[in-house]
């Protein structure tokens, strides 16, 4: 038998040697793709940018440009939402592992981040430390941020909020069931996703807190995206996410920016769940700023920009309120704690089961749908053949 190329020894692989136990794990491996890559790209860097208050959180960037001639580079992110972090950084490995042999390095720049919210993802949180849902701190213009008041969560401000101490899970489940349900009589389901999706600016201690100023990490991505910008021709960028879609598949997630209709992509990419968003729907989004930077300061350039997202609890009402009721309690625990270490253990886990289930199936489809996805757009944007 002749030797194994790294796509077929990858393929032989468990797939948990995929999946980082916590922060610091996931953070040497990453570290560790370098000496190979580096072989192939023998100017790449690697850098790690030191984030917040806490000690030894850090943004960690393997960059490299392209031999001979930057005709397009090849962008990753992973953690923006902190614990959906290990499964980016799962991709990014496997990536590494199966489809790097494949980049033709003398036109071919790489870019890629490990935990963009470091904080978030060593804490198994999605927030920053200063509880921002760092998807929703990305602006063009700084000062549009506090203009952009999320109407459908102030009138439903007692439900997104923390009070107290959970005492019985079981009866604050319930109370904030029949609050989800009263909201949706009240505003309507559409009312109350406008809620989750727009973000909010008022409420320090709510879920789904765009901040009032930009998060270190925006700050850092914001500088990563005009530096591509600048260099290349052509930037092609896959951000990865857990939660959103179908169970155990990929959903691309784009923004209207992109310009071209769900049917299209469909078809040029090869993917089959594709959500489509506005910016006047999602404030602060990273793509959407990525598309807005593009469109304001290098308009000749060619931008795809996407989030991938692994589903977990599925798709349909019952789901979403999961997912709502499912942020509500992890966030009302932090600030509040419980009584019961029984009802820690319970919304811990359903957090888990949310962003990064440890389940086989779900991480084998992973692996699966992500290959799919990398091929995809790999493929149309000839960066693989």
């Amino acid at each position: 038998m002749g030797k194994m190329d790294r796509r077929e020894l990858s393929l032989m692989k468990q797939t948990d040697e995929y999946f980082a136990k916590n922060y610091v794990q996931s953070r040497e491996t990453f570290r560790n793709h370098f000496n190979f890559i580096k072989k192939k790209w023998p100017s790449a860097q690697l850098t790690s940018e030191s984030i917040g208050k806490e000690e030894d959180n850090t943004i960690d960037m393997i960059y490299a440009e392209a031999l001979t001639s930057n005709d397009r580079v090849l962008f990753f992110t992973s953690g923006e939402h902190g614990i959906e972090g290990y499964t980016g950084a799962g991709v990014i490995h496997m990536f590494v592992e199966e489809y790097l042999d494949g980049i033709d390095p003398e036109t071919t720049g790489i870019c890629l981040i490990h935990a963009l919210n470091p904080w978030g993802m060593r804490h198994f949180r999605r927030v920053t430390e200063n509880n921002v849902d760092l998807n929703r701190n990305y602006f063009y213009d700084e000062n549009s941020i506090r203009k952009n008041v999320n109407r459908n969560y102030a009138k439903e401000s007692d439900l997104f909020l923390p009070n107290s101490k959970i005492i019985d899970l079981d009866k604050e489940k319930h109370r904030l069931y029949a609050q989800l349900v009263k909201g949706l009589v009240k505003e309507g389901y559409s009312g109350i996703k406008k809620a989750k999706g727009m973000g909010q600016f008022q409420f320090e201690r709510g879920v789904y807190y765009g901040g009032s100023t930009a998060e270190e990490s925006a700050v850092f991505l914001k500088s990563v995206q005009k530096k591509l910008l600048s260099t290349y021709p052509a930037v092609i960028h896959m951000d990865w996410h857990t939660a959103l879609g179908p169970t155990n598949e990929i959903t691309m997630v784009i923004s209207e920016q992109d310009g071209r209709e769900v049917d299209e992509l469909t078809s040029t990419y090869g993917v089959k769940n594709i959500e489509q968003f506005t910016p006047k729907k999602v404030k602060g989004d990273s793509t959407n700023h990525f598309y807005k930077l593009k469109e304001e300061d290098f308009p000749e350039t060619y931008l795809f920009s996407a989030l991938f997202e692994f589903g977990t609890f599925g798709t349909g009402k019952q789901a979403e309120l999961r997912e709502f009721m499912t942020i509500i309690l992890e966030n009302h625990l932090y600030w509040e704690g419980a009584e019961s270490v029984g009802d820690i253990q319970w919304i811990l886990g359903e957090f888990e089961a949310m962003f990064y289930p440890d389940n086989p199936e779900w991480r084998e489809s992973v692996v699966k749908e992500a290959r799919l996805g990398i091929e995809g757009v790999l493929r149309k944007e000839e960066i693989i053949k």
